[in-house]
């Protein structure tokens, strides 16, 4: 029985270090995204996945209105939205982060 305990140690010890060093802190991100996506509101100031700057104009559960300059308003799957960024031009989660 020691034996066999002995050889499956190591492959544990890996699956584990996997777990809490890969596994773990992505399933937090993807959490943190999701709720940033799933509280967005009209108004916000957002940038996009390909570095698009705007401000929301119009939601629905899957796109995105985005107001870009005066004339020129954008729709964007909402899953393109990276950001949320505050009034002083710097991410909110920057801004957490140094809090």
């Amino acid at each position: 029985m020691e034996a066999a305990l002995a050889q499956f140690l190591p492959l544990i010890i890996i699956l584990a270090v996997f777990y809490f060093l890969l596994i773990r802190p992505q399933q937090k991100r993807n959490k943190e995204r999701n709720a940033m996506l799933a509280g967005l509101k009209k108004g916000d100031k957002v940038v996009t996945i390909g570095g698009l700057h705007g401000t929301i104009m119009d939601l629905t559960d899957d796109r995105v209105t985005l107001k870009v300059n005066d004339q020129s308003r954008l729709v964007f799957e909402r899953s393109a939205v990276n950001a949320v960024v505050n009034q002083d031009g710097d991410k909110e989660e920057q801004k957490e982060n140094n809090s």
